[in-house]
Protein backbone atom coordinates (compact mmCIF):
# COMPACT_ATOMS: atom_id res chain seq x y z
CA UNK A 1 0.00 0.00 0.00
CA UNK A 2 1.21 3.54 -0.73
CA UNK A 3 -0.33 5.04 2.40
CA UNK A 4 -2.75 7.32 0.56
CA UNK A 5 -6.27 7.67 1.89
CA UNK A 6 -9.21 7.72 -0.48
CA UNK A 7 -11.31 10.88 -0.43
CA UNK A 8 -14.97 9.82 -0.83
CA UNK A 9 -16.08 13.41 -1.43
CA UNK A 10 -13.55 13.98 -4.23
CA UNK A 11 -14.38 10.62 -5.80
CA UNK A 12 -18.08 11.42 -5.72
CA UNK A 13 -17.51 14.82 -7.32
CA UNK A 14 -15.39 13.25 -10.04
CA UNK A 15 -18.06 10.65 -10.76
CA UNK A 16 -20.68 13.38 -10.91
CA UNK A 17 -18.62 15.41 -13.38
CA UNK A 18 -18.11 12.31 -15.50
CA UNK A 19 -21.84 11.53 -15.46
CA UNK A 20 -22.70 15.10 -16.50
CA UNK A 21 -20.13 14.94 -19.29
CA UNK A 22 -21.57 11.68 -20.60
CA UNK A 23 -25.15 12.98 -20.46
CA UNK A 24 -24.25 16.11 -22.40
CA UNK A 25 -22.21 14.15 -24.91
CA UNK A 26 -25.08 11.72 -25.43
CA UNK A 27 -27.47 14.65 -25.92
CA UNK A 28 -25.19 16.06 -28.61
CA UNK A 29 -24.99 12.67 -30.33
CA UNK A 30 -28.78 12.30 -30.16
CA UNK A 31 -29.27 15.73 -31.75
CA UNK A 32 -26.64 15.07 -34.41
CA UNK A 33 -28.22 11.70 -35.22
CA UNK A 34 -31.61 13.31 -35.80
CA UNK A 35 -30.08 16.01 -37.99
CA UNK A 36 -28.00 13.55 -40.03
CA UNK A 37 -31.04 11.34 -40.64
CA UNK A 38 -33.03 14.41 -41.68
CA UNK A 39 -30.46 16.44 -43.61
CA UNK A 40 -27.48 14.20 -44.28
CA UNK A 41 -24.00 14.33 -42.78
CA UNK A 42 -22.65 17.08 -45.02
CA UNK A 43 -25.47 19.46 -44.11
CA UNK A 44 -25.24 18.80 -40.36
CA UNK A 45 -23.15 21.59 -38.83
CA UNK A 46 -21.88 22.20 -35.33
CA UNK A 47 -24.04 25.32 -35.28
CA UNK A 48 -27.17 23.29 -36.05
CA UNK A 49 -26.33 20.78 -33.33
CA UNK A 50 -25.61 23.52 -30.78
CA UNK A 51 -28.95 25.13 -31.57
CA UNK A 52 -30.76 21.81 -31.12
CA UNK A 53 -29.36 21.35 -27.60
CA UNK A 54 -29.41 25.04 -26.71
CA UNK A 55 -25.65 25.35 -26.26
CA UNK A 56 -23.14 27.72 -27.79
CA UNK A 57 -21.03 26.35 -30.62
CA UNK A 58 -17.97 26.89 -28.45
CA UNK A 59 -19.47 24.59 -25.82
CA UNK A 60 -20.08 21.92 -28.46
CA UNK A 61 -16.46 22.06 -29.59
CA UNK A 62 -15.43 21.12 -26.06
CA UNK A 63 -16.91 17.68 -26.79
CA UNK A 64 -16.36 17.55 -30.56
CA UNK A 65 -13.77 19.99 -31.90
CA UNK A 66 -14.76 19.50 -35.56
CA UNK A 67 -17.82 18.44 -37.50
CA UNK A 68 -16.11 15.34 -38.89
CA UNK A 69 -15.23 14.23 -35.34
CA UNK A 70 -18.89 14.56 -34.36
CA UNK A 71 -20.06 12.68 -37.48
CA UNK A 72 -17.59 9.88 -36.83
CA UNK A 73 -18.82 9.60 -33.22
CA UNK A 74 -22.43 9.41 -34.41
CA UNK A 75 -21.69 6.58 -36.82
CA UNK A 76 -19.45 4.76 -34.34
CA UNK A 77 -22.29 4.79 -31.82
CA UNK A 78 -24.74 3.65 -34.51
CA UNK A 79 -22.60 0.64 -35.33
CA UNK A 80 -22.08 -0.13 -31.67
CA UNK A 81 -25.85 -0.16 -31.19
CA UNK A 82 -26.36 -2.32 -34.28
CA UNK A 83 -23.63 -4.72 -33.17
CA UNK A 84 -25.12 -5.00 -29.69
CA UNK A 85 -28.45 -6.01 -31.23
CA UNK A 86 -26.76 -8.62 -33.44
CA UNK A 87 -24.83 -9.97 -30.45
CA UNK A 88 -28.02 -10.22 -28.41
CA UNK A 89 -29.83 -12.03 -31.23
CA UNK A 90 -26.85 -14.38 -31.62
CA UNK A 91 -27.63 -15.88 -28.19
CA UNK A 92 -30.65 -17.69 -29.65
CA UNK A 93 -30.36 -21.39 -30.47
CA UNK A 94 -31.08 -21.57 -34.22
CA UNK A 95 -30.54 -19.35 -37.28
CA UNK A 96 -34.31 -18.88 -37.55
CA UNK A 97 -34.56 -17.79 -33.92
CA UNK A 98 -31.59 -15.45 -34.30
CA UNK A 99 -32.93 -13.67 -37.38
CA UNK A 100 -36.39 -13.41 -35.82
CA UNK A 101 -34.87 -11.99 -32.64
CA UNK A 102 -32.87 -9.39 -34.58
CA UNK A 103 -35.96 -8.27 -36.50
CA UNK A 104 -37.86 -8.10 -33.22
CA UNK A 105 -35.22 -5.88 -31.62
CA UNK A 106 -35.44 -3.41 -34.50
CA UNK A 107 -39.23 -3.40 -34.48
CA UNK A 108 -39.16 -2.74 -30.74
CA UNK A 109 -36.64 0.09 -31.22
CA UNK A 110 -38.88 1.70 -33.82
CA UNK A 111 -41.83 1.52 -31.43
CA UNK A 112 -39.75 3.17 -28.70
CA UNK A 113 -38.64 5.91 -31.13
CA UNK A 114 -42.24 6.64 -32.11
CA UNK A 115 -43.21 6.76 -28.42
CA UNK A 116 -40.36 9.16 -27.68
CA UNK A 117 -38.56 6.69 -25.43
CA UNK A 118 -35.47 6.25 -27.59
CA UNK A 119 -33.60 7.83 -30.47
CA UNK A 120 -33.20 6.25 -33.92
CA UNK A 121 -29.96 4.79 -35.22
CA UNK A 122 -28.05 7.00 -37.63
CA UNK A 123 -28.45 6.04 -41.28
CA UNK A 124 -25.20 4.34 -42.23
CA UNK A 125 -25.44 5.21 -45.93
CA UNK A 126 -24.19 8.69 -45.02
CA UNK A 127 -20.81 7.22 -44.04
CA UNK A 128 -19.90 7.22 -47.73
CA UNK A 129 -20.09 11.04 -47.81
CA UNK A 130 -17.25 11.46 -45.29
CA UNK A 131 -13.60 12.12 -46.05
CA UNK A 132 -11.40 9.06 -46.56
CA UNK A 133 -9.50 9.31 -43.27
CA UNK A 134 -12.78 9.43 -41.34
CA UNK A 135 -14.63 6.97 -43.56
CA UNK A 136 -12.08 4.15 -43.64
CA UNK A 137 -12.20 3.16 -39.92
CA UNK A 138 -15.99 3.28 -40.06
CA UNK A 139 -16.07 1.00 -43.10
CA UNK A 140 -13.80 -1.43 -41.27
CA UNK A 141 -16.22 -1.37 -38.35
CA UNK A 142 -19.11 -1.98 -40.74
CA UNK A 143 -17.31 -4.98 -42.21
CA UNK A 144 -17.14 -6.52 -38.75
CA UNK A 145 -20.83 -5.79 -38.23
CA UNK A 146 -21.66 -7.50 -41.52
CA UNK A 147 -19.63 -10.57 -40.63
CA UNK A 148 -21.36 -10.80 -37.26
CA UNK A 149 -24.73 -10.59 -39.03
CA UNK A 150 -23.74 -13.34 -41.46
CA UNK A 151 -22.67 -15.47 -38.50
CA UNK A 152 -26.30 -15.61 -37.35
CA UNK A 153 -26.65 -18.50 -39.81
CA UNK A 154 -23.91 -20.40 -37.98
CA UNK A 155 -21.05 -22.26 -39.64
CA UNK A 156 -21.29 -22.88 -43.36
CA UNK A 157 -19.18 -24.54 -46.03
CA UNK A 158 -16.76 -22.24 -47.90
CA UNK A 159 -18.56 -22.88 -51.17
CA UNK A 160 -21.76 -21.51 -49.63
CA UNK A 161 -20.20 -18.16 -48.69
CA UNK A 162 -21.62 -16.24 -51.73
CA UNK A 163 -25.16 -17.27 -50.81
CA UNK A 164 -24.72 -16.49 -47.12
CA UNK A 165 -23.27 -13.09 -48.02
CA UNK A 166 -26.35 -12.36 -50.12
CA UNK A 167 -28.66 -13.40 -47.28
CA UNK A 168 -26.87 -11.21 -44.72
CA UNK A 169 -26.93 -8.28 -47.14
CA UNK A 170 -30.66 -8.56 -47.73
CA UNK A 171 -31.36 -8.92 -44.00
CA UNK A 172 -29.43 -5.74 -43.26
CA UNK A 173 -31.06 -3.81 -46.11
CA UNK A 174 -34.49 -4.95 -44.94
CA UNK A 175 -33.71 -3.65 -41.46
CA UNK A 176 -32.31 -0.35 -42.75
CA UNK A 177 -35.36 0.28 -44.97
CA UNK A 178 -37.86 -0.80 -42.30
CA UNK A 179 -38.28 2.62 -40.59
CA UNK A 180 -39.50 4.12 -43.88
CA UNK A 181 -42.60 1.93 -44.06
CA UNK A 182 -43.08 0.56 -40.54
CA UNK A 183 -44.40 3.88 -39.21
CA UNK A 184 -47.46 3.47 -41.43
CA UNK A 185 -48.71 0.80 -39.05
CA UNK A 186 -50.15 1.53 -35.59
CA UNK A 187 -47.75 0.47 -32.89
CA UNK A 188 -50.15 -2.14 -31.56
CA UNK A 189 -49.81 -3.92 -34.94
CA UNK A 190 -46.01 -4.12 -34.77
CA UNK A 191 -46.02 -7.62 -33.27
CA UNK A 192 -48.09 -8.84 -36.21
CA UNK A 193 -45.83 -7.01 -38.69
CA UNK A 194 -42.79 -8.70 -37.14
CA UNK A 195 -44.37 -12.12 -37.57
CA UNK A 196 -45.37 -11.44 -41.18
CA UNK A 197 -41.97 -10.04 -42.12
CA UNK A 198 -40.19 -13.02 -40.60
CA UNK A 199 -42.55 -15.39 -42.41
CA UNK A 200 -41.61 -13.71 -45.71
CA UNK A 201 -37.87 -13.95 -45.06
CA UNK A 202 -38.10 -17.49 -43.72
CA UNK A 203 -40.37 -19.03 -46.34
CA UNK A 204 -40.00 -16.79 -49.37
CA UNK A 205 -42.41 -15.78 -52.10
CA UNK A 206 -42.49 -18.90 -54.22
CA UNK A 207 -44.86 -21.80 -53.70
CA UNK A 208 -43.11 -25.14 -53.00
CA UNK A 209 -41.55 -26.69 -56.08
CA UNK A 210 -41.08 -23.41 -57.94
CA UNK A 211 -37.82 -23.06 -59.86
CA UNK A 212 -36.17 -19.77 -60.79
CA UNK A 213 -36.63 -19.43 -64.55
CA UNK A 214 -37.41 -15.80 -65.41
CA UNK A 215 -38.59 -14.95 -68.93
CA UNK A 216 -36.10 -12.77 -70.80
CA UNK A 217 -37.41 -9.30 -71.57
CA UNK A 218 -36.80 -7.64 -74.95
CA UNK A 219 -33.78 -5.29 -75.24
CA UNK A 220 -34.57 -1.75 -74.15
CA UNK A 221 -37.39 -2.84 -71.82
CA UNK A 222 -36.08 -0.42 -69.19
CA UNK A 223 -36.51 2.53 -71.57
CA UNK A 224 -32.77 3.22 -71.57
CA UNK A 225 -32.74 3.88 -75.32
CA UNK A 226 -35.15 6.81 -74.96
CA UNK A 227 -34.19 10.48 -75.17
CA UNK A 228 -31.13 11.18 -77.30
CA UNK A 229 -30.69 14.76 -76.07
CA UNK A 230 -27.61 13.97 -74.00
CA UNK A 231 -29.34 14.31 -70.62
CA UNK A 232 -29.10 10.54 -69.92
CA UNK A 233 -25.30 10.87 -69.94
CA UNK A 234 -25.52 13.31 -67.06
CA UNK A 235 -28.08 11.09 -65.36
CA UNK A 236 -25.97 7.95 -65.59
CA UNK A 237 -22.87 9.60 -64.14
CA UNK A 238 -24.84 11.46 -61.47
CA UNK A 239 -26.65 8.27 -60.45
CA UNK A 240 -23.40 6.39 -59.96
CA UNK A 241 -21.94 9.26 -57.94
CA UNK A 242 -25.07 9.47 -55.76
CA UNK A 243 -24.96 5.71 -55.17
CA UNK A 244 -21.28 5.79 -54.27
CA UNK A 245 -20.89 9.12 -52.45
CA UNK A 246 -24.38 10.28 -51.54
CA UNK A 247 -26.36 13.31 -52.64
CA UNK A 248 -23.68 15.84 -51.78
CA UNK A 249 -20.95 13.72 -53.30
CA UNK A 250 -22.54 14.09 -56.75
CA UNK A 251 -21.21 17.58 -57.42
CA UNK A 252 -21.59 19.32 -60.76
CA UNK A 253 -17.79 19.57 -60.95
CA UNK A 254 -17.35 15.80 -60.59
CA UNK A 255 -20.08 15.12 -63.15
CA UNK A 256 -18.69 17.41 -65.85
CA UNK A 257 -15.12 16.25 -65.17
CA UNK A 258 -16.09 12.62 -65.67
CA UNK A 259 -17.98 13.42 -68.87
CA UNK A 260 -15.26 15.81 -70.04
CA UNK A 261 -17.76 18.55 -70.83
CA UNK A 262 -18.15 22.14 -69.65
CA UNK A 263 -20.40 23.42 -66.90
CA UNK A 264 -22.18 25.36 -69.62
CA UNK A 265 -23.12 22.09 -71.29
CA UNK A 266 -24.53 20.83 -68.00
CA UNK A 267 -26.63 23.93 -67.40
CA UNK A 268 -27.85 23.84 -70.99
CA UNK A 269 -29.80 20.71 -70.07
CA UNK A 270 -30.54 21.31 -66.39
CA UNK A 271 -31.02 24.48 -64.34
CA UNK A 272 -29.46 23.29 -61.09
CA UNK A 273 -28.04 20.28 -59.29
CA UNK A 274 -31.32 19.61 -57.46
CA UNK A 275 -33.02 19.38 -60.85
CA UNK A 276 -30.45 16.77 -61.85
CA UNK A 277 -30.89 14.70 -58.69
CA UNK A 278 -34.67 14.76 -58.98
CA UNK A 279 -34.41 13.81 -62.66
CA UNK A 280 -32.17 10.87 -61.67
CA UNK A 281 -34.87 9.55 -59.35
CA UNK A 282 -37.62 10.23 -61.88
CA UNK A 283 -35.73 8.38 -64.58
CA UNK A 284 -35.05 5.45 -62.24
CA UNK A 285 -38.72 5.06 -61.34
CA UNK A 286 -39.67 5.42 -65.00
CA UNK A 287 -37.25 2.64 -65.89
CA UNK A 288 -38.65 0.42 -63.14
CA UNK A 289 -42.17 1.06 -64.42
CA UNK A 290 -41.06 0.23 -67.97
CA UNK A 291 -39.61 -3.08 -66.78
CA UNK A 292 -42.74 -3.87 -64.78
CA UNK A 293 -44.88 -3.16 -67.85
CA UNK A 294 -42.69 -5.31 -70.12
CA UNK A 295 -42.75 -8.12 -67.55
CA UNK A 296 -46.55 -8.13 -67.60
CA UNK A 297 -46.32 -9.08 -71.28
CA UNK A 298 -43.86 -11.91 -70.53
CA UNK A 299 -44.75 -15.32 -69.18
CA UNK A 300 -48.18 -16.63 -68.33
CA UNK A 301 -48.44 -16.25 -64.54
CA UNK A 302 -48.01 -13.49 -62.00
CA UNK A 303 -45.00 -15.35 -60.64
CA UNK A 304 -43.32 -15.23 -64.06
CA UNK A 305 -44.12 -11.51 -64.28
CA UNK A 306 -42.51 -10.94 -60.89
CA UNK A 307 -39.36 -12.98 -61.51
CA UNK A 308 -38.89 -11.33 -64.92
CA UNK A 309 -39.06 -7.92 -63.22
CA UNK A 310 -36.64 -8.91 -60.47
CA UNK A 311 -34.14 -10.44 -62.91
CA UNK A 312 -34.15 -7.43 -65.25
CA UNK A 313 -33.72 -4.88 -62.47
CA UNK A 314 -30.96 -6.87 -60.76
CA UNK A 315 -29.18 -6.98 -64.12
CA UNK A 316 -29.28 -3.16 -64.24
CA UNK A 317 -27.90 -2.87 -60.72
CA UNK A 318 -25.16 -5.46 -61.14
CA UNK A 319 -24.06 -3.94 -64.44
CA UNK A 320 -23.47 -0.64 -62.65
CA UNK A 321 -22.96 1.56 -65.73
CA UNK A 322 -26.38 3.27 -65.55
CA UNK A 323 -27.97 1.82 -62.39
CA UNK A 324 -31.11 2.79 -60.55
CA UNK A 325 -30.70 5.63 -58.06
CA UNK A 326 -30.22 4.32 -54.52
CA UNK A 327 -32.89 5.57 -52.14
CA UNK A 328 -30.19 5.65 -49.46
CA UNK A 329 -29.67 9.27 -50.60
CA UNK A 330 -33.19 10.18 -49.44
CA UNK A 331 -32.33 11.78 -46.11
CA UNK A 332 -29.94 14.27 -47.74
CA UNK A 333 -32.44 15.48 -50.32
CA UNK A 334 -34.25 18.79 -49.94
CA UNK A 335 -37.65 18.24 -48.31
CA UNK A 336 -39.70 19.03 -51.40
CA UNK A 337 -37.62 16.66 -53.54
CA UNK A 338 -37.74 13.92 -50.92
CA UNK A 339 -41.55 14.00 -50.78
CA UNK A 340 -41.82 13.34 -54.50
CA UNK A 341 -39.25 10.55 -54.39
CA UNK A 342 -41.03 8.78 -51.52
CA UNK A 343 -44.37 9.10 -53.33
CA UNK A 344 -42.92 7.60 -56.51
CA UNK A 345 -41.27 4.81 -54.52
CA UNK A 346 -44.64 3.98 -52.96
CA UNK A 347 -46.31 3.81 -56.38
CA UNK A 348 -43.62 1.44 -57.59
CA UNK A 349 -44.15 -0.77 -54.53
CA UNK A 350 -47.91 -0.79 -55.16
CA UNK A 351 -47.30 -2.44 -58.52
CA UNK A 352 -45.37 -5.21 -56.80
CA UNK A 353 -48.21 -5.47 -54.30
CA UNK A 354 -50.84 -5.98 -56.98
CA UNK A 355 -48.72 -8.68 -58.60
CA UNK A 356 -48.39 -10.43 -55.24
CA UNK A 357 -52.12 -10.30 -54.57
CA UNK A 358 -53.10 -11.64 -57.99
CA UNK A 359 -50.34 -14.24 -57.80
CA UNK A 360 -51.70 -15.49 -54.47
CA UNK A 361 -55.19 -15.62 -55.97
CA UNK A 362 -54.05 -17.75 -58.89
CA UNK A 363 -51.77 -19.87 -56.68
CA UNK A 364 -48.44 -19.01 -58.34
CA UNK A 365 -47.17 -16.90 -55.41
CA UNK A 366 -47.30 -17.76 -51.73
CA UNK A 367 -49.77 -15.75 -49.64
CA UNK A 368 -47.81 -12.97 -47.92
CA UNK A 369 -48.53 -9.48 -46.65
CA UNK A 370 -48.32 -7.52 -49.95
CA UNK A 371 -47.29 -4.21 -48.34
CA UNK A 372 -44.42 -5.75 -46.40
CA UNK A 373 -43.34 -7.96 -49.30
CA UNK A 374 -43.47 -5.15 -51.87
CA UNK A 375 -41.32 -2.91 -49.69
CA UNK A 376 -38.86 -5.77 -49.14
CA UNK A 377 -38.66 -6.45 -52.87
CA UNK A 378 -38.03 -2.76 -53.51
CA UNK A 379 -35.26 -2.69 -50.88
CA UNK A 380 -33.71 -5.84 -52.34
CA UNK A 381 -33.59 -4.50 -55.89
CA UNK A 382 -32.49 -1.05 -54.77
CA UNK A 383 -29.59 -2.38 -52.73
CA UNK A 384 -28.41 -4.83 -55.39
CA UNK A 385 -26.12 -2.05 -56.63
CA UNK A 386 -24.00 -2.48 -53.50
CA UNK A 387 -23.45 -6.15 -54.42
CA UNK A 388 -22.00 -5.46 -57.87
CA UNK A 389 -18.46 -6.47 -56.78
CA UNK A 390 -19.89 -9.65 -55.26
CA UNK A 391 -21.79 -10.31 -58.51
CA UNK A 392 -18.64 -9.80 -60.56
CA UNK A 393 -17.10 -12.94 -59.02
CA UNK A 394 -19.51 -15.26 -60.83
CA UNK A 395 -21.56 -15.47 -64.04
CA UNK A 396 -24.20 -12.73 -64.05
CA UNK A 397 -27.17 -15.10 -64.31
CA UNK A 398 -25.84 -17.05 -61.32
CA UNK A 399 -25.45 -13.89 -59.25
CA UNK A 400 -29.01 -12.86 -60.06
CA UNK A 401 -30.34 -16.32 -59.17
CA UNK A 402 -28.47 -16.50 -55.87
CA UNK A 403 -29.54 -13.05 -54.70
CA UNK A 404 -33.11 -13.66 -55.82
CA UNK A 405 -33.20 -16.96 -53.92
CA UNK A 406 -33.11 -15.03 -50.64
CA UNK A 407 -36.71 -13.95 -51.31
CA UNK A 408 -37.76 -16.68 -53.72
CA UNK A 409 -37.04 -19.62 -51.41
CA UNK A 410 -36.39 -17.81 -48.14
CA UNK A 411 -33.26 -17.31 -46.08
CA UNK A 412 -33.09 -20.76 -44.53
CA UNK A 413 -33.47 -23.02 -47.57
CA UNK A 414 -30.77 -25.66 -47.83
CA UNK A 415 -27.67 -23.86 -49.16
CA UNK A 416 -26.48 -26.97 -51.01
CA UNK A 417 -29.81 -27.18 -52.84
CA UNK A 418 -29.75 -23.48 -53.74
CA UNK A 419 -26.13 -23.50 -54.90
CA UNK A 420 -26.63 -26.70 -56.86
CA UNK A 421 -29.89 -25.71 -58.57
CA UNK A 422 -29.48 -25.82 -62.34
Amino acid sequence: MDGTIADPVADSEQMGRRARYERKRDALLDAATTLINDRGAKATTLQAVSKAVELSTTSVTYYFPRKDVLAAAVFERAMERLRAMVDEAAQEATPQDRVSALLGLHVRLRADVLRGRDVPIATLSEVRTLEEDVRRPLLDQYTELFRATRSLWGDFAPEHKPLMTARAHLLQETIFWMPVWLARYPIDEFRRVHAQLFDLLANGLAVPGTRWSPPTLPPGSDGSDEDATGVPNFLGVATRLINEAGYRGASVVKIVDELEVTKGSFYHHLDAKDDLILECFRRSFKRISSVQYAAREAGTSQWEHLEATMAALMELQFEGEFPLTRTSALQALPAEVRAEVVARSDRTALRYGNTLIEGAQEGSIRLVNPLIASQTIAAMLNSAYDLRNWAATMPRAEAIRLYASCLVHGMFADPAAIMGEA
